[in-house]
């Protein structure tokens, strides 16, 4: 991709880091110097290695590794977990280690003439005895610890950095960084000696962790602002989540699918569309799963494919609870036209989540897909990352034309509105509430279509009954008002039930 000005072009290199190319809007500047800071732990040495494995594993070229902390075995051993051979990319000579690392019967601090001449040429050396494009350096910081003249040490740098634009290779050096939001680099010149600044975080909020990625600076040329999402995938490396740099051009199909209710389908204008992400928030025991469970069967009916993604139940659980409504979970799985995935949120990172959830939606294509809950995914994360997770996770799944039904549990048995609703109920096309309503010393249940985006739709709060064979919408609650907030109040007794069993049941 070229970024074109008014008298220059500035290439750039992809990188082959998922996700990085997008918010770079196509990679690294060509034939330049990327500082790339840090705090302990927040991935620097990953990036810069990665930077060179891609483009190894690509089988595009090869790079040179400068070490000045850790040792080339270290470093060999470290990326094993994440299917990079090192070793076997040196022997066939696309992979090569400069170490200028501090040896232990070298510890103490050099205090006198300090020059990177020695350095510079087993680099120059390296580079060109394997062809080398890429260049990584890790870390900078060493280099200050090592010796006490900074201002000498900030020349010997740049010298650094001018040689390896001469010779044409674009380069990443990580440095260490004290604190989050705070000065660039510890020793506050490696910004200078690059042209461009990427930050790495790995921010503590509330016990949780979160990895962000944010371009500083892109010298001459444009990039995404803001803070990324970014999580380390063994076997893979590391991934960015591009959230801000999706693209609202999904399709939008006029195609009804069914609910697996004759009456829901009536309430919602003709049932769901087929690419609608529909959230059904309600309190515990109001019937949430047993609405997902019913729109799985629906689709299996129709030969359609279903991923169930239960993060409060276990698989035999959910299979047990089926077969209960006459629903029969096990054949759906054995003709292939179910899949149930079941994980603790506790588990993994909402990143990783995401992740993970991509991968079963482009492994096993469904047409409809459940998450079961929600509320639970949101107890793992802080509130910005688990609105990134829900915008993620809406774009996934209309890009690829899927139906998503989402469950969310409200704070209180009589209602309410919980968190998770306000983060998703702007971003879904539909809304269904269910909530428990109170009236004359029993217990009722109230559904009600809060919001059908692009339909019309049945406004009323309807009462419905569980039973064996599943979930029976009844009539309108008249004369009741406050059902939603929590806060029911009745002028007369209702006079109208669901159905006639319901109406005994009560009358007993």
């Amino acid at each position: 991709m070229e970024i074109r000005g008014p008298n220059k072009a500035i290439e750039k290199l992809e990188t082959g880091i998922p996700g990085f190319d997008l918010i770079t809007l196509g990679g690294l500047p060509k034939g330049r110097t990327t500082l790339v800071a840090g705090t302990a732990g927040s991935a620097k040495t990953v990036m810069a290695a990665q930077f060179l494995a891609e483009e190894i594993k690509a089988g595009k070229g090869s790079g040179v590794f400068v070490t000045f902390e850790e040792s080339p075995e270290d470093i060999r051993n470290n990326m094993i977990s994440l299917g990079w051979d090192i070793r076997a990319w040196e022997e066939e000579g696309r992979w090569a280690f400069v170490d200028a690392s501090l040896k232990p019967d070298h510890e103490e601090i050099v205090s006198g003439p300090f020059d990177f001449s020695a350095l510079l040429a087993r680099l120059e050396h390296a580079i060109q005895r394997i062809g080398a494009q890429r260049v990584a350096m890790d870390s900078l910081g060493a280099v200050f610890t090592q010796y006490e003249d900074r201002a000498t040490v900030r020349c010997e740098l740049f010298r650094l950095a001018s040689m390896l634009k001469r010779i044409g290779v674009t380069a990443v050096l990580t440095a260490e960084r004290i604190e989050e939001y705070g000065s660039i680099a510890r020793y506050g010149v490696e910004e200078f000696v690059a042209d461009n600044v990427i930050i790495l975080r790995n921010i503590l909020e509330g016990e949780k962790r979160r990895r962000t990625i944010e371009i500083l600076k892109f010298r001459g040329t444009m990039h995404q602002k803001g803070e990324y999402p970014f999580t380390i995938i063994p076997q893979q490396g590391l991934v960015v989540i591009p959230l801000s740099a999706m693209e609202l051009k999904q399709k939008s199909s006029d195609l009804r699918i069914t609910s697996g209710r004759e009456e829901l389908d009536r309430m919602c204008g003709g049932g769901f569309f087929r690419d609608s992400v529909i959230l059904v928030s309600g309190a515990t025991g109001t019937g949430k799963t047993l609405m997902a469970t019913e729109f799985l069967n629906a689709g299996a009916l129709n030969d359609e494919r279903c991923l169930f993604l239960g993060f409060e139940e276990s698989r035999e659980q959910l299979f047990r609870n089926a077969r209960g409504w006459g629903i029969d979970f096990a054949a759906m799985a054995q003709r292939g036209l179910l899949k149930v995935v079941c994980d603790y949120p506790e588990i993994m990172g909402l990143e990783d989540h995401l992740l993970r959830i991509k991968t079963h939606l482009d492994e096993f294509q469904p047409n409809r897909v459940v998450v079961d809950s929600l509320s639970a995914l949101e107890r793992v994360s802080t509130m910005k990352g688990f609105r990134e997770f829900i915008v993620g996770l809406t774009s996934f799944i209309k890009h690829q034309e899927i139906a998503g039904f989402f469950t969310s549990t409200t704070p209180t048995l009589l209602g309410g509105t919980s968190i998770t609703e306000a983060h998703i109920s702007t971003i879904t096309d539909s809304i269904i509430l269910l909530r428990y309503v109170e009236l004359f010393g029993e217990m009722r249940r109230g559904l009600t279509v809060l919001k059908m985006r692009g339909s019309a739709h049945d406004k009323r709060i309807r009462e419905f009954i569980i039973d064996s064979d599943g979930l029976h919408i009844g009539q309108p609650f008249r004369d009741v008002s406050g059902i939603l907030s929590g806060h029911p109040s009745c002028g007369i007794p209702l006079d109208h039930t669901p159905d006639a069993a319901g109406y005994a049941m009560r009358q007993e």
